[in-house]
């Protein structure tokens, strides 16, 4: 009958969930001559450009994406903040991924399953980051969840970073040689130096910047001349709307913010200096009123330089917007992480220390070292002998820096608890591949269990990037969800390559092809 017929129809239509879409990306890596500071550069171009292409996508869509490495090295792009679900093998890092040969491509098939956000894409294999190959990545909440903010006029991407002069190949060479690098040459903004890039606005409109550090060691304060900036996400994760006048990006970090034009027509400086460095290094680009006839001018607003505590009560005031939807239309404070019982506790202490001569840094005494077969297929193909489980300790053992290839093993489903200790004198950046998680504490000192008093088990901001000040901790909750071999590393480039890294094996005997 009809009605028979129809609840066949309608079953149907309940089972056949219509698949996210695929969007597809041909990219050619090539080098090719840049002057981003006035002097000729080889530089890592995609499709030409310099930075790379942005990605534009929504929340569930399959991006596939297909390089083509015309380099004469090995090369691999990996993508900050996507969290990779149950995929770590497309992440993109030397102990997850192949590294694609000269003259070969190498096709990522990546979900950005139940993620919004700013993010950004670079190149993770030798110091080839210091060459470009990096772009942002931006989500887009699908139509019907709700965005806690109208839509603005315009969506930009700002790409800032310290910048040096010498080529990749010399940098890399000074590392291998066992010393470190000098200090940078200066800061770009989207690939150009002082008063290179111009961002054109219309008078009473709001705009949404998308900032990432994607440079190699420094944190930045970034800040435009005349106008305040409304936070309204970092890294995947509806904030409290809170007005900064200027806003610290730590190395590696991403921020969004809202800038509403409302001043009379003219040019205005956008800056971003360093942060917490005897020589400040400081770049400007240009914020253009299309109605302006007026060019920048009057002094570039100074910023904060070595203050740590302003930076420390603004991470602070950084939280999560509870009643605002995140990818899903729930309330972001729906998970009450605060309320779950922490099943362990991992205290990492990165240290700098000569090994058999050469400049070395570590996590808890072990200085990684690649091996030449990506740890993931070493333990998808159970090929022994590659790495050991464990060879990394919960907690720092005080004992002599030594070299290992070292992967921490985790238990699927876990709730853990990791304490960043920084004993150094710099601000140091940590991140976390195939998760966000929640940064619920943070202060200076040595942490003691009497720290968790002063937790915010509340409003937490979740994202995947964070920095631990100097001679000071940072207390991170993570909900270990997403099986996987997991790269934790420094976002101090020249750190994670002498070493500052290590890999999070989250696990569970049932076996996927995926």
């Amino acid at each position: 009958s009809f009605w028979q017929g129809y609840v066949v129809l309608l079953a149907l239509a309940v089972v056949v969930k219509a698949e996210s879409p695929y969007r597809f990306f041909d990219w050619n890596v090539t080098y090719g001559d840049i002057f981003p500071l006035g002097v000729r550069q080889q530089g890592i171009l995609i499709n030409g450009q310099f930075p790379g292409p942005d990605i534009y996508s929504v929340t569930n869509d399959n991006l596939i994406i297909n390089v083509q490495n015309n380099l004469d090295e090995p090369f691999l792009l990996s993508w900050n903040g996507l969290q990779q679900r149950r995929n770590s093998y497309e992440d993109g890092v030397y102990g997850t991924t192949c590294p694609i040969p000269p003259g070969k491509n190498f096709t990522y098939i990546l979900q950005v399953k139940d993620q919004i956000g700013s993010f950004f894409y670079f190149p993770s294999l030798a110091f080839h980051k210091a060459a470009g190959g990096f772009g942002g990545i931006r989500v887009l909440s699908r139509p019907r969840i709700p965005v806690p903010f109208l839509d603005p006029a315009g969506d930009f991407t700002l790409l800032i970073g310290d910048w040096f002069k010498n080529d990749h190949r010399q940098l890399k060479a000074m590392l291998d040689g066992g010393h470190k690098l000098p200090f940078p040459d200066g800061i770009l903004i989207n690939g150009h130096g002082p008063n290179g890039a111009s961002f054109t606005v219309e008078q009473g409109k709001t705009y949404r910047f998308r900032i990432s550090n994607v440079g190699l060691q420094n944190s930045l304060n970034f800040r435009i001349q005349g106008h305040k900036m409304k936070l309204v996400e970092v890294e995947g994760t509806h904030t409290v709307q809170t007005i900064y006048e200027s806003l610290d990006v730590h190395v590696g970090q991403s921020y969004s913010v809202l800038v509403t034009m409302d001043q009379a027509a003219r040019d205005f400086y956008i800056v971003a200096s360093t942060r917490f460095t005897d020589n400040i290094l400081s770049t400007t680009a240009t914020l253009h009123y299309s109605n302006s006839n007026k060019a920048v001018s009057g002094p570039i607003p100074a910023g904060p330089t070595d203050q740590i505590d302003w930076s420390l009560n603004q991470a602070r005031s950084i939280r999560t917007n509870l009643t605002a939807s995140g990818p899903r239309p729930n309330p972001q404070g729906s998970y009450h992480y605060g309320l779950i019982n922490i099943t362990r506790t991992i205290k990492l202490v990165s240290s700098a220390a000569q090994v058999n001569g050469k400049q070395r840094y570590a996590v808890n005494s072990v200085s990684f070292v690649p091996t030449d077969t990506p740890l993931k297929l070493a333990d998808y193909f159970k090929i022994g002998g590659v790495f050991r489980v464990g060879s990394i300790p919960d907690n720092p053992t005080g004992q002599n820096m030594y070299l290992d290839t070292s992967v921490m093993g985790a238990d699927y489903r876990a709730f853990v608890e990791i304490v960043f200790e920084n004993h150094e004198n710099i601000v140091q950046t940590w991140h976390i591949d195939g998760y966000s998680f929640w940064v619920v504490g943070m202060n200076g000192g040595v942490w003691t269990p009497n720290s968790r008093e002063e937790y915010n088990l509340r409003d937490a901001v979740s994202r995947s990037t964070t920095q631990v000040y100097p001679k000071s901790w940072t207390a991170i909750y993570m909900a270990l969800d997403n099986v996987g071999m997991w790269n934790v590393r420094s976002e101090f480039w020249a750190r994670q390559y002498l070493g500052q890294q290590f890999y999070l094996r989250v696990y569970t005997p049932v076996n996927s092809l995926r």
